[in-house]
């Protein structure tokens, strides 16, 4: 394997007996930790009302992590635009960037909550194994959040009163053109944002599907970031239609993608395994709208209550959960970079102790490394202070 970077997405979780506080302190030390092994960027990602989740505001949280590590790029993954505004947005990564400039990624999203969207006419997605031994599991259906009180209660808190949502591809097309100052109102009135304008940021947008996200990205001649950990039945589809859609930009001549996975890699697989243990009913909690729980150990996941339909619910998530060795992981991101074609590798690890999930990085790091070409070799060996 050569020449392809790995990055870290982090949700910020909280354990089981810890706090937020905590889970904050833990990132923010988990972010000098892989900066020193070499990861190329670090991404925080947008969620709420999620009990087992500190991660609200990747804006703050960028901005007290860029004052603790030194080249380490850092995003968003992402922040939501259902809820704000293109001037917001590019107005608080503008604040960022002028303290720590060109070292920002704005990751964009739709509103949190949306299930990804397929076009009816649409051939039937792939389902099985790749030729090369990816796992795409069946298609997982968001019917069951649609009208769902707690979605309804998220959106009604994020949102002001009798405010409706912008189109998403007009809304990414005003945070551009406020990012490049040439943004004109319909009726031609200037509009100027300071700090914002002429950020040096790299604009990228996630999706979980080839639909509007993925089209968006592509016709802006945009970043990508598709969502193999969040949706890894669509993972093949987000990546052809961003691909089908892509025009070439003064920004990129030629489609960029990066490709998410969760990830836990311990010593021997059988650690790795007892480690992942807390993912399964952490799931379950996003699934049931519940809101992701603080993550628990092992021991406490096997003590809560576990039906099958609580199987049926994360099969697909806990099928493609990337656990093992070093070498039993890196094989499996090997194929889901063949498979996507991906440019980068995202990875999100969450275990219930810091020390471990400073490790899993540590290790994974390590063995990438070795699988490269001395001349692209850009993971480093971990630092003396590696957990």
């Amino acid at each position: 394997m050569s020449g392809i970077p790995l990055g870290v997405l982090d949700l910020v979780p909280v354990p089981s007996g810890s706090t937020a506080a905590e889970a904050l302190h833990h990132s923010i030390d988990l972010a000098r930790q892989t900066e020193a092994f070499g990861y190329a960027r670090y991404w925080f990602a947008e969620h709420h009302l999620n009990p087992g989740v500190a991660g609200t505001s990747p804006a703050v949280v960028l901005a007290l992590t860029a004052s603790a590590t030194t080249t380490i790029r850092l995003g968003s993954g992402a922040v939501q635009l259902g809820h704000r505004t293109a001037l917001s947005t590019v107005e608080e990564f503008g604040l960022i960037d002028a303290l720590h400039p060109g070292r920002l990624d704005l990751g964009l999203g739709r509103s949190a909550g949306r299930p990804p969207q397929r076009d009816p006419a649409a051939a039937e997605p792939f389902e099985g194994w790749t030729p090369n031994g990816l796992r795409i599991p069946p298609r997982f259906s968001f019917a069951h959040l649609l009208g769902h009180p707690r979605v309804a209660l998220q959106q009604r808190l994020l949102n002001l009163p009798g405010a409706r949502p912008q189109d998403y591809a007009e809304q990414v097309g005003d945070v551009l053109a406020l990012l490049r100052g040439d943004y004109r109102s319909p009726e031609g009135v200037e509009a100027h944002a300071v700090p914002g304008e002429g950020a040096d940021v790299q604009v990228w947008i996630l999706g979980s599907s080839g639909g509007a996200s993925a089209e968006t990205a592509g016709r802006n001649g945009l970043r990508f970031a598709a969502n193999y950990h969040v949706s890894p039945a669509t993972v093949l589809e987000a990546a052809e239609g961003y691909r089908a859609a892509f025009k070439p930009s003064a920004e990129l001549d030629r489609p960029y993608l990066t490709v998410s996975a969760d990830v836990v890699v311990a010593e021997d697989d059988a650690t790795a395994r007892e480690l992942a243990a807390g993912y399964a009913p952490w799931v379950r909690g996003i699934r049931t709208a519940e809101g992701a729980i603080p993550f628990p150990t092992p021991a406490e996941a096997r003590a809560l209550p576990w039906t099958e339909a609580d199987r049926e619910l994360v099969a697909d998530r806990v099928d493609t959960q990337f656990t093992g060795s070093p070498r039993t992981v890196a094989d499996h991101l090997e194929r889901l970079q063949e498979a996507t074609g991906a440019d980068e590798l995202l990875i999100t690890t969450i275990t219930h102790d810091h020390a471990d999930r400073v490790r899993s990085y540590r290790l994974l790091a390590e063995e990438w490394q070795r699988r490269r070409r001395p001349a692209d070799r850009r993971l480093v060996e971990a630092s003396p202070g590696g957990s």
